[in-house]
């Protein structure tokens, strides 16, 4: 009977530690239609549905740690996130070693966008304040803003900085496809931001803790069977 008792035991403390929810990171800077936030809580969106599916088909819950994006960095750091999507090696400060790069998904446009359209030259735009996202890396133009050719206005969040452009504060922002995209659908059509210029195409993918706790080769498997069973255009597809 001890025996029995203590297989049982044994048995409950291995089924909860396979239940663990599988720790996502979301920054607070992202908008729609990547993550609706509520109260604290992702609840909609690209990536939303994305890290549900992924959790789902490796067995798991998924826990969405809305964090700000540099406290995201410091926790990555500690191995406190299992899963980060969305990211891109030129976008991160460090290496973090003890994760692994699954396939790219998708690729992330910014452009510069403005209210009218019209040609530009980033080259001849002398000390213009360009609307950008607290946190943001912009590889492409950080040499710009470090010499002061550019300005940078940092907003809380990808949204705030089109609002700012909206409303006049500055003429010039940086923006992916689908962030502006979404935005726009609010306005009317004379009023819609413009894209004026691609200044980056970034692949895109997830970086997953390489550590016992973690289902790290499962979890890259099945973000390699979602890409080619076409589900991450399914889910794109439903916020377009």
């Amino acid at each position: 009977m001890r025996c029995l008792l203590l297989a049982l035991i044994l048995l409950s403390l291995g089924t909860t530690a396979e239940e663990r929810p599988l720790r996502f990171s979301v920054s607070e800077s992202w908008a729609m239609p990547m993550v609706h936030i509520e109260n604290g809580q992702a609840t909609a969106g690209v990536l939303y549905d994305l890290q549900q599916r992924l959790a789902e088909k490796v067995g798991r819950r998924a826990e969405m740690l809305v964090r700000p994006r540099l406290r995201i960095q410091q926790m990555l750091e500690r191995g406190e996130i299992d899963v980060r999507c969305y990211v891109n090696p030129a976008w991160l400060s460090e290496s973090h070693h003890q994760y692994i790069w699954s396939v790219p998904f998708m690729v992330q446009r910014d452009l510069l966008v403005g209210r009218r359209p019209q040609q530009v030259q980033l080259s001849r735009m002398q000390g213009e304040t360009i609307g950008t996202v607290l946190g943001f890396a912009y590889p492409g133009l950080d040499p710009l803003f470090a010499s002061g050719h550019l300005q940078r206005d940092d907003a809380r969040t990808q949204e705030l900085a089109l609002a700012k452009l909206e409303a006049k504060r500055y003429d010039y922002a940086i923006s992916n496809e689908l962030t502006l995209q979404w935005f726009n659908r609010q306005l009317p059509a004379g009023d819609k931001l413009q894209p004026l210029q691609e200044v980056a195409a970034d692949l895109v993918a997830c970086i997953v803790r390489d550590e016992p706790d973690v289902p790290t080769m499962p979890l890259l498997r099945a973000l390699v069977q979602m890409k080619q069973a076409g589900e991450f255009e399914q889910i794109l597809a439903r916020y377009r």
